[in-house]
């Protein structure tokens, strides 16, 4: 059967956005049952919030006609569902097939969004045959039967199939039963089960809660409630103290032949089964405690609780360039009011300056208005990441602790999808290049488990985000040699040890001995600075052989409107996004020096090294001016002087991209209008203090 691709309308993409929240929820919570299932027990809870996802996912992608995505969906839940009902064991291939379930769920929303569905019918087959092969008959444990556990058969005859495997696991697991019967007012009885049910799974599972008979039906509604726990009677007296509940022990042997309603163990001591009720305090609305029903608003309730509204990105971005033409039109609008104050018409111009000074404090406002929206924090990708680490290191055979800082710094929405994927290739390549198996590291003196720390804060107007390993470090002697062998340096004796790790940058360099699923492929690296530097930022790299390595990617807040730093340079008008500028002043030529065929001058006691922007963009200059300035541009803790003819003063500007085709011009980010209606290309100031360590130069 082939793919049908259904139309992609607003609906549609809502369903898609909602699809994909809950897709990285699914994908956190299979993380976390993973790290269960290598401890031999799980949470039932979580297995269950797991299955609900997957049941959501398939009812919503049905209603919508993305059907690859509900058959997907719906063998995930058929696997899901025997897990729940214990017919197949939670072994590392059940685990593995339920991640191949999320990454083929991730890889259809994506093609059902690029209309590229039809490419993928061999990998739905397959992924419907290998549950199917999962799902056997055989596996299905045999059930015993739950008549001599002595239940109310009011409460054994209400159960669910599922409930019934619950109540078998916790009797193998030697739990004690106990049936906690309570009353509640009908007005508060949701709210105040709901924070019972919640104390009583801190100590063991609530199997079932079902509705029962009491005696004040016209005020209250009584449950009876089914826990199987390790604690004793006692102890959960001491945690009821304060409710009204009665208390009905059954036991709990590993097998079904002894008698079950007979004693409960409390500290070695036999116990007989007993009807307890806990003292009450009997206070207005407590628990148990009869009290006239509160009244309810009904056009209360029909209000929605949530205050949020889903937004695409793509309306953000139309809604920022409006407000970036407007930021424009204001600049003219006051270029206006210079020109007929200059021209003498003094007291309309004052006028017209007085309205141009009011509009722009108001665009100041919904400027600001406009990027708090777009921000976001990037612990939304520290997510990914957890999952991405859980996921190799399970391939990989090591033991590596990821620890997370700076989870509430905030980045603009675009930039956190653009770095996405170069975070990932370089915590993938820390794990499989960096972080030693646990037997070398044994070996060395280490910690068997490796720690990958991602840390993330605001420096000025920038984010930094750092990767840092404890591994084995990068042998800068390996990737020079590598070099020389793949002829890409014809001498290594003078390149430093700065220059080597540039190499790591270069497309399909790589030193990795063995090709792996992980890395080792001579891709990825390239990737990570080019995707990085698209968005106006850069990456540097810190290592020590054997003890580790540290990536550091500095990035701009946003690329939305930014305030830029105008500035000439042969004829040619240029901006620069004034995060980037570190100061400027004036050029002497007399404090220029050369070392090692470059340009430098000294600044405050540093060495600052010098490039002419002419030279770098390759413009012919007809003359040189008189006077020339030095802007001092600077990206983490690299500075680099800028050599131009003028500076024309400071501007609010929206980048635009170029397009593809001059994606790889490297030191240009993108293009912006000025209020004269004139075009100029924007500068990247890490692209090209970037190229110009890479060249040498």
């Amino acid at each position: 059967m082939s793919v049908v691709q259904p139309p992609i309308t607003d609906a549609a993409r809502d369903f898609l956005a909602e699809a994909e929240e809950i897709l990285e929820e699914l994908g956190a919570q299979l993380a976390d049952l993973a790290d269960m299932a290598e401890s031999g027990s799980w949470d039932p809870d979580l297995l269950n919030a797991i299955f609900r996802g997957a049941h959501s996912l398939k009812g919503v992608a049905g209603m919508f006609g993305f059907t690859a995505v509900a058959e997907v969906a719906h063998n995930t839940e058929n696997l899901l569902d025997w897990l729940r009902m214990g017919k197949v064991s939670l072994s590392p291939t059940v685990v593995d097939l339920l991640f191949r379930s999320a990454r083929l769920l991730t890889v259809l929303l994506r093609a059902t969004s690029d209309g590229t569905l039809d490419q993928h019918q061999d990998e739905i087959d397959a992924h419907a045959a290998a549950i199917t092969a999962s799902l056997s008959p055989g596996s299905a444990p045999t059930a015993s039967s739950l008549e001599q556990l002595g239940l109310p058969a009011a409460i054994t005859g209400s159960l669910t199939e599922y409930e019934e495997h619950r109540l078998r696991e916790n009797l193998a697991q030697g739990r004690c039963l106990f049936v906690l019967h309570t009353s509640f007012d009908l007005g508060s009885f949701d709210l105040e089960l709901g924070s019972l049910t919640d104390l009583l799974k801190k100590y063991g599972e609530v199997v079932s809660t079902l509705p029962s008979i009491g005696e004040n039906n016209q005020t209250n509604i009584d449950f009876d409630l089914l826990l199987g726990t390790q604690h004793s009677e006692q102890e959960l007296r001491q945690l009821l103290e304060g409710r009204v509940v009665s208390l009905t022990g059954y036991g709990a042997p590993a097998e079904f032949s002894a008698p079950v309603a007979a004693p409960v163990t409390q500290a070695g001591v036999a116990m007989p089964v007993t009807d307890a009720v806990v003292a009450v305090d009997e206070q207005p609305g407590s628990v148990g405690a009869p009290a006239a029903s509160t009244p309810v608003d009904e056009n209360a309730t029909a209000k929605s609780m949530s205050r949020t509204v889903r937004v695409d990105i793509g309306k953000l971005d139309s809604l920022m360039n409006i407000v970036g033409e407007l930021v424009l039109a204001q600049s003219s609008i006051t270029a206006i009011a210079n020109r007929m104050r200059a021209e003498g018409f003094s007291r309309m111009a004052v006028d017209l300056g007085k309205a141009a000074k009011g509009l722009e404090r108001r665009l100041a406002d919904l400027q600001s208005g406009v990027m708090d929206i777009r921000m976001i924090p990037v612990g939304q990708l520290y997510d990914k990441m957890s999952r991405i680490v859980r996921s190799i290191t399970r391939e990989q055979g090591k033991k590596v602790d990821l620890k997370l800082y700076g989870a509430d710094t905030e980045l603009d929405k675009l930039i956190v999808e653009d770095i996405a994927d170069p975070l990932m290739h370089i915590i993938r390549n820390a794990i499989d290049h960096g972080i030693e198996s646990p037997e070398q590291r044994r070996a060395q003196g280490k910690e068997e488990r490796g720690t990958v720390r991602l840390s993330s804060y605001q420096k000025g107007n920038h984010v930094v985000i750092e990767v840092e390993d404890d591994g084995g470090g990068i042998d800068i002697e390996k990737i020079k040699q590598k070099a020389l062998a793949k002829g890409l340096v014809h001498d290594v004796s003078s390149l430093s040890d700065r220059e080597a790790l540039e190499l790591i940058f270069l497309p399909g360099f790589s030193t990795a001995d063995q090709i792996t699923d992980v890395s080792g492929r001579g891709v990825g690296m390239d990737v990570v600075r080019n995707n990085i530097a698209a968005v106006s930022g850069m990456v540097d790299i810190e290592t020590s052989l054997g003890k580790g390595s540290r990536f550091t990617i500095v990035l701009p807040i946003t690329l939305a409107i930014i305030k830029a730093l105008i500035i000439t340079c042969a004829g040619r008008t240029y901006a620069l996004p004034i995060t980037s500028v570190v100061e400027s002043l004036l050029l002497v030529p007399e404090e220029i020096r050369t070392v090692e065929n470059k340009e430098v001058i000294t600044l405050r006691e540093t060495t600052l090294p010098l490039l002419r922007l002419d030279r770098f963009l390759a413009v012919n200059r007809i003359d040189t001016p008189i006077e020339q300035y030095v802007v001092v541009v600077g990206a983490a803790e690299k500075r680099l002087g800028l050599v131009v003819d003028d500076l024309l003063g400071q501007q609010d500007i929206v980048i635009k991209p170029l397009g593809e085709v001059f994606r790889s011009i490297r030191g240009i980010s993108g293009a912006a209008d000025l209020g004269d209606q004139r075009t100029i290309l924007v500068l990247d100031a890490g692209g090209i203090i970037t190229e110009m360590v890479r060249s040498g130069g």
